[in-house]
């Protein structure tokens, strides 16, 4: 099995951002997640309201907790 790095190029150092640029990099930042994760056809897994919620590509929300 091959290991393949990928190698991300940001704009600006998180560190120097205005509040408005990070406020849309961790927006993109969480997309880009959630592609990547429904690309290799995993859910995307976070915890709401006090549960514990997978949701699906196909628009499926599954309460796991």
């Amino acid at each position: 099995m091959d290991i393949e790095f990928k190698v991300g190029k940001r704009q600006h150092d998180p560190r120097h951002m205005t509040s408005e640029e990070r406020v849309h990099w961790q927006k993109e930042m969480a997309e880009d997640a959630r592609e990547y994760l429904f690309s290799i056809g995993q859910p995307l897994v976070y915890r709401k309201q006090g549960h514990i919620v997978a949701e699906h590509r196909d628009g499926r929300i599954q309460i796991i907790k």
